[in-house]
């Protein structure tokens, strides 16, 4: 019932028309107006009272003669009345036109209205809303304009807090240091005072400048250097025989020399006489009985302790450890098995190379040895003949203890690696009757165990699939006792370190060395033995050495890291374009000799590989994004000439033996130098010579440096480009000292 009562109180809601009922209801309206002024018209017609016909004149009753005239009259009035009636109407409806004229004006002016007062609101709603929005920006950007005051507050608070610690931490420094100069005196450093004769001497030396003698005499252009052989001589460390043979060819040289000048013809006179002098020199020299014979000349039981200090210098052996024992000279002196020495006589060893002088006898000593030896110098026969000795003096594997696991592990960075090794192995171990297994990725890992399980002597794998096996209980290595890590700094590198602790982990620990170097060994029990090799020797390598190794020895051959000096190192300056045409030409030039291309990404390779095929030359690839049939079936066709040009990444820059590659071009350079070094090992191989060229550009700064040092090291030429460059000046991350340069621009903060 309120409801219904506050409705009928509300008042109405004005109801808005469309034009067509606007126009509509005026009509009827109009209509409507008419029909009342029609109706009224009527009304008041019908109440006027009709006036009475006139008397006639006279008196006298109508006649014949008097009718005519006043229906005469009658006629005029009534046809009057009509015009009036007529003039009337017209009037009114004129008036009415008019109104509903006005009418319709009065509808339009309020609509007309009524829309200018739509759209006033409109615009008036319109620009509350934009006052509104502004209105929320403005206060919006005023909380941030807040916000940035307090971060910034903020941020000055804790800029003020770490100044004032920082004036603290100062403050306790100053007093601790007034504390320690109370109690235990200061250490002022002297002021040297320079004299005035010190400070202002003249300096009388002569700068290398300003010694014109070697443009002016010829001879200052080729002095005589005195060649001191390290105690070999007896005087001045100068070897007579070595002099005089020196003298002789000297000799010999001048006088073809004087011959040749003057356009005198050699005689056979001369020839006989040169030769007597050359004899004469070879001949120990009767003046001085002191003069020994060299130690290629004795028997072992003659090397004296100088003599061997001659023949280390001779292949550059050097050690480090304790109780070293001799190095072996040639095969027959060593102590290898007669069944050995045949395999090593049928193989085509005629004389062991520096390496394995000096690691053989100490693996036959079972001392754990760190063997650091240039690339292609023959590490893989150093301890694969040491082990098959140790391996003779063992029960042979039967069924018995055959689930106990192999013998000994062999462990590679890379799956051609060991495959290699494996070659290598089986090439000595087929005469002894002794079985080898190799374990790599890439292959199935049952077929693997199964392998393992029905028995073998040696297992030469990956670390990352050897563990696996390890894992899975393919393998155990219960009577391991002979370990090998070849390429260590590679294996490291490469992320092995945790599978490799992991092998060293899982092997006995019973049968270790006394870490008491000296303690004697007991010759009759089995210690475990420990192998090394490298070409370098990194930070974590020497750590992996301190932890599993006992009492080791370094064995050094060379110099570490350095590559042989039977490699010509070429190195040239190009820019990115010019790399594919200068690859080719050098090609080209080879002919049918084989060459190495080294790419540092697969993708390279690959697109390098496809340019040379696409030039005519016959070109296979190698890297780690094939798989392991298609990598055995690039290397076998590279080393029977199916191919002759091998694209390949870093995998194939570790250890591999590919005989007789003859240049080894690096079309990217790598990012260290020990990278560069077994990459371009893989020429000049048992003792035979081999090109590498390096294409460098000014993108590979980080190599610089130790680039140039080794080139300088290893009497090879420096390019110019090179030699000039700034990083190859400092190494990098070094501050180069010295002062700064006119052009340098020197900023200083205020």
């Amino acid at each position: 019932m309120k409801r219904s009562a506050d409705a009928l109180t509300e008042p109405a809601k004005p109801v808005f028309l469309t034009k067509a009922e606007r126009e509509r209801l005026a009509l009827e309206r109009r209509q409507a107006a008419v029909s009342d002024q029609r109706r009224t018209a009527l009304d008041l017609l019908q109440s006027l009272p009709r006036p009475p016909p006139p008397p006639p004149a006279g008196g006298a009753p109508p006649s014949g003669s008097n009718l005519a005239p006043r229906d005469s009259s009658n006629s005029h009035r009534d046809s009057s009345d009509r015009d009036r009636d007529r003039d009337r109407d017209r009037d009114r409806e004129r008036r009415r036109d008019d109104d509903s004229r006005r009418d319709r004006d009065r509808d339009r002016d309020r609509d007309r209205d009524r829309d200018d007062s739509s759209r006033r609101d409109r615009d008036r709603d319109r620009r509350d809303r934009d006052r509104d929005r502004d209105r929320d920006r403005e206060r919006e950007r005023e909380r941030e304009r807040e916000r940035d005051r307090d971060r910034e507050r903020g941020d000055r608070g804790e800029r003020e807090r770490d100044r004032l610690e920082k004036m603290a931490e100062r403050e306790r420094e100053k007093e601790l240091d007034a504390i320690k100069e109370q109690y235990l005196g200061s250490k002022k450093p002297k002021k040297r005072v320079i004299k005035p004769s010190e400070k202002f001497r003249f300096s009388f030396d002569w700068e290398n400048t300003e010694d014109t003698s070697r443009d002016m005499n010829a001879l200052y252009q080729s002095p005589h250097e005195a060649r001191l052989l390290f105690g070999r001589g007896f005087l001045a460390g100068i070897d007579r025989r070595e002099q005089k043979k020196a003298a002789a060819a000297h000799e010999k040289e001048t006088r073809a020399e004087l011959r040749r000048k003057a356009g005198v013809e050699d005689r056979p006179e001369d020839d006989a006489v040169d030769k007597k002098k050359a004899a004469a020199a070879e001949m120990y020299d009767a003046f001085d009985m002191r003069v020994d014979r060299h130690w290629s000349e004795k028997a072992l039981e003659e090397m004296t302790e100088r003599d061997w200090r001659i023949f280390r210098e001779d292949f550059n052996i050097s050690y480090k450890g304790s109780r070293i024992p001799r190095p072996m000279r040639k095969w027959s002196e060593s102590k290898l098995g007669t069944e050995l020495l045949r395999a090593i006589d049928k193989a085509g060893y005629e004389k062991p190379s520096p390496i394995q002088m000096a690691a053989i006898p100490l693996g036959l000593q079972q001392r754990d040895v760190i063997g650091i030896a240039e690339t292609g110098s023959g590490k893989t026969a150093a301890f694969v003949l040491p082990m098959l000795s140790y391996i003779t003096r063992l029960p042979p594997i039967s069924e018995e203890n055959e689930a106990e696991g192999p013998y000994a592990v062999v462990m590679a960075p890379t799956r051609e690696l060991a495959q290699q090794i494996e070659e290598e192995t089986v090439k000595f171990a087929t005469y002894l009757g002794i079985k080898v297994v190799s374990i790599v990725g890439g292959q199935s890992i049952e077929e693997q165990g199964f392998k393992i399980r029905q028995g073998c002597e040696i297992v030469i794998a990956t670390p990352g699939r050897l563990l696996d096996c390890l894992e899975r209980r393919y393998a155990v290595l219960n009577q391991c006792n002979y370990v090998v890590l070849d390429e260590a700094d590679r294996m490291i590198d490469m992320g092995f370190e945790p599978q490799v602790v992991g092998v060293l982990d899982a092997m006995p620990s019973s049968n270790l060395k006394p870490e008491n170097e000296d303690e004697e060994l007991d010759e009759k029990r089995i210690y475990r033995t420990t192998y090394m090799f490298s070409a370098t020797m990194p930070p974590a390598v020497e750590r992996l050495a301190r932890k599993y190794l006992r009492n080791p020895v370094v064995v050094t051959i060379g110099t570490a890291g350095k590559a042989t000096d039977l490699i010509t190192q070429n190195v040239i300056m190009v820019k990115e374009s010019e790399k594919m045409p200068r690859l080719q030409k050098i090609l080209t030039d080879l002919g049918d000799k084989t060459a190495i291309v080294f790419c540092n990404t697969k993708k390279t390779a690959d697109m390098r590989a496809k340019d040379l095929d696409k030039a005519g030359f016959r070109v296979t690839t190698l890297h780690g994004g094939k798989s392991q049939d298609q990598r055995e079936i690039s290397l076998d066709g590279f080393r029977n000439r199916r191919f002759n040009v091998l694209v390949a990444t870093d995998v194939a820059g570790r250890g591999i033996d590919i005989p007789d590659v003859a240049h080894v071009i690096n079309y990217e350079m790598p990012s260290s130098v020990d990278t560069y070094t077994h990459r371009i090992g893989r020429t000049g191989r048992a003792g035979k010579k081999g090109v590498a060229t390096s294409f460098l550009t000014l993108e590979n700064t980080d190599i610089f440096f130790d680039l140039k040092q080794m080139l300088i090291q290893s009497n090879s030429p420096v390019p110019p480009e090179l030699a000039r460059h700034e990083a190859s000046k400092f190494k990098p991350g070094s501050i180069p000292d010295r002062p700064p340069r006119r052009n340098d621009t020197v900023f200083a903060n205020h």
